[in-house]
């Protein structure tokens, strides 16, 4: 095995806002990893919206300077001791933790998980974090059940298109909403039931004139606060309003009244919170890597970007011009 160097590639920011904060850096030191972490040479590095929460200081970094980022793969090339789950040097992984905008990563172990043999190693990257993002909405948030109506906002996203994918294969009734014809196209194909042009059409009226006036039984929003009335307004009676992202601001404190017409139910879940112990992330990475192998869902991935181009990418996914995964690829 190559001899690991002193010094990586990598991108910090030192402080909050735009994407001018982005550095990247040649000469960043290598981390050592502790007890209970593997050291992962990374060959690909997911981007979620959630890096540009961090970025913007929507939400906090822990201290700073901070590198970004949360999931990637690649192979391990050290481990730092203690409890490794079974993971070893040589290892294919993909890991969800932080700092992942970089050439090396020292992850917990209790966090990555081997790649299926059968399974190319940047799809693991690609599927991992809004994988189980729309796989624990439908299984926890609210448990989708065969014939459901459902709301997905955003359907042609990153996340959206998982739960089109997910929920045609668990049997729903899928109404999804997306901004031009082309991800209309891309959103129906991965297995919408029911598109709506929102730059054409009233969401609201297409979606009583779809499920009979009743409303769909979950809203599943990852836009947040332009879209939250409009959520609630498509809920039908003993519904949930699933509010995951905040891709056009935060939602504003919300009077709980509101929920009463309808006995709604409201939830502002993170996937950390379903995947807190090792138990559940191998149960719900498992999964999805079953549904990826077996139900032969489409890992779509929009584009490889240099790592030294990441504040484009931010762009193209913040001005939504993006559908499907961005990646980057830390040896450029």
């Amino acid at each position: 095995m190559a001899s690991i160097p002193d010094k990586m590639k990598g991108v910090i920011i030192e402080k909050n806002g735009g994407t001018d904060v982005l550095q990247y850096k040649t000469d960043l030191p290598v981390p050592t990893p502790k007890a209970g972490q593997v050291l992962v040479k990374n060959d690909f590095i997911g981007i979620n919206y959630i890096d540009t929460y961090f970025r913007t200081g929507l939400y906090p970094a822990p201290s700073l300077p901070y590198i970004l980022g949360r999931e990637a793969c690649g192979s391990i090339v050290k481990t730092g001791g203690g409890e490794m789950y079974g993971l070893q040097d040589g290892d294919k992984v993909v890991w969800m933790a932080e700092g992942a905008y970089a050439e090396y990563t020292a992850a917990p172990a209790a966090k990555a998980i081997k790649v299926p043999t059968d399974m190319d190693a940047h799809i693991g990257a690609a599927a991992l974090l809004q994988g189980l993002t729309a796989l624990t909405l439908i299984r926890e948030a609210h448990p989708v059940k065969k014939g459901d109506w459902v709301l997905v906002h955003a359907a042609a996203g990153g996340t959206g298109l998982w739960l089109c994918q997910l929920l045609k294969a668990v049997g729903a009734n899928i109404i999804g909403t997306a901004s031009t014809e082309e991800k209309v196209d891309t959103a129906t194909k991965a297995g919408a039931t029911h598109m709506i042009n929102y730059s054409q059409d009233d969401v609201k009226t297409k979606v009583m004139e779809l499920t009979k006036n009743a409303g769909c039984i979950a809203v599943f929003d990852g836009v947040g606060k332009s879209t939250f009335d409009l959520s609630l307004d498509c809920l039908a009676r003993k519904g949930s309003l699933v509010s995951f992202g905040n891709a056009s601001g935060a939602v504003p404190p919300v009077t709980i009244a509101k929920l009463s017409p309808k006995n709604a139910r409201l939830m502002r879940p993170t996937l950390f919170g379903y995947i807190a112990s090792r138990e559940e992330f191998e149960h719900y990475t498992n999964e999805l890597f079953d549904f990826i192998l077996k139900d032969k869902l489409d890992v779509r991935i929009h584009k490889t970007y240099p790592l030294s181009e990441v504040a484009t990418a931010h762009d193209d996914l913040e001005g939504r011009k993006t559908s499907g995964k961005l990646l980057l690829d830390p040896s450029k």
